[in-house]
């Protein structure tokens, strides 16, 4: 099978690398993405899987190599091996997996698996990464699952067995009952990735704050569960356009088209949370420079992401002088008018939405802005310097 559109950065290297260390045949030629057939089955490996800084490639690992009931060990780089896993561990353990971890942290053990047949499970905790880890240990294990989520997150996984001929239902008698049913995937000639919404979320942001701008985003994945922050913008009066609607791969996409707008905060509605979780930080830019205050709450989630997202966020908006109120899930943000005068040094805390999302910024401000620490951007942007530059932003990577 080929793959277009792979987002060639660390990340979805780390996890590339791992999967053809147990046995998959991966390559890449020209930013395309070759799934050739095995002639065995996949393989316990001596040698560890490094998932570099991926909580999204360990997680989902977790559960395919604990479907696949081999033996195998995760680990991750310093900022990874920090981050709690057993929110993915608890529930693989009770499917039958054999796993032991560093107090829930990497390095994790997998020990071979004798997967439960008709696990059925409900989330403490909305997380589409929980989710995907256990629809994957059902497809690797050829087993039926159900899941219930508390708040409707991220269907990417979803969509993507639709395509390939799995058997979904949905039950409306259950708030986010899933139930995925045993049937062997389809096998596709071709499957193509639309463009990263995350990382579209930082031009869109860009483009907001920025004066008399007008940015055109081609081919950007607008899947109503990942989408939210266009909701959320558009709530505080953004002035952003959808064009070219179409559904490529079970997956919808389309051109967006943004131009200069006045901002007014809002109070972001709780059930939006899940599915903007990773792009608060670049909305509390957003925020920074909207009329009134934003309050984001039930956030609690990004105290656990590659840095305390809460506390990066509240660290830099100090530098920039934007009035804020931390809470234990949340923050509230006060906006300025005009452009800021920043002197000190923002500290990314090795996270690469932090170090994006303050870099946009300097926008507004009248001396430029510093970030500190910015090779992390590699692992999930890694031409974000060139597009920013090309729209006309001053992004120095040496300064």
């Amino acid at each position: 099978m080929k793959i277009k559109g792979f987002l060639n950065s660390h990340d979805p290297n780390s996890t590339l690398n791992a999967l053809n260390t147990i046995g998959a045949h991966i390559e890449k030629d020209e930013g395309i993405i070759y799934l050739k057939k095995r002639n065995c089955p996949f393989l316990e490996s001596s040698q560890n899987l490094d998932l570099g800084n991926s909580g999204t490639g360990m997680r989902l690992l977790l559960g395919l190599i604990s479907g696949l009931d081999i033996k195998a060990t995760l680990i991750g780089d310093s900022s990874l091996s920090k981050r709690p896993m057993m929110r993915v561990i608890n529930p693989l353990q009770a499917m039958g997996a054999r796993i032991k971890s560093n107090s829930g942290k990497a390095p994790i053990y997998l020990e071979g698996s004798e997967i439960d047949g008709d696990f059925e499970y409900e989330m403490p905790v909305a997380s589409a990464q929980v989710k995907s880890s256990l629809i994957l240990a059902s497809i690797a294990s050829n087993t039926s699952i159900s899941i219930i989520e508390p708040k409707i997150t991220r269907d990417h996984t979803e969509r993507m067995i639709e395509y390939f001929e799995g058997d979904i239902t949905y039950s409306d008698n259950k708030k986010g009952l899933i139930r995925v049913n045993k049937k062997t995937l389809v096998p596709k000639d071709t499957y193509e990735i639309v463009g990263d919404f995350s990382s579209a979320s930082f031009i869109i942001v860009a483009a907001l704050i920025a004066h008399e701008s007008e940015v055109l985003i081609k081919n950007v994945g607008l899947n109503p569960t990942r989408n939210g922050l266009l909701k959320i913008l558009s709530m505080m009066g953004a002035n952003i356009e959808l064009k070219n609607k179409r559904v490529v791969c079970n997956e919808e996409s389309g051109d967006v088209l943004i131009k200069s707008s006045t901002l007014n905060a809002i109070d972001v509605p709780d059930e939006i949370i899940p599915n903007i979780i990773d792009e608060i930080p670049i909305l509390s830019i957003a925020a920074a420079f909207a009329n009134g205050t934003t309050h984001i709450k039930n956030a609690s989630e990004l105290r656990v992401k590659e840095s305390d997202r809460l506390d990066a966020i509240s660290d830099g908006l100090k530098k920039l002088k934007i009035d804020h109120k931390m809470f234990d899930d949340g923050i509230s943000i006060t906006g300025k008018n005009g452009f800021l005068d920043v002197n000190e040094d923002i500290n990314s805390f090795d996270d690469h939405r932090i170090a994006m999302s303050f870099l946009i910024a300097g926008i507004r401000s009248k001396n430029g802005i510093r970030v500190i620490n910015c090779n992390n951007i590699e692992t999930s942007f890694p031409n974000f310097k060139d597009i920013m530059n090309s729209i006309g932003m001053k992004i120095n990577a040496n300064d």
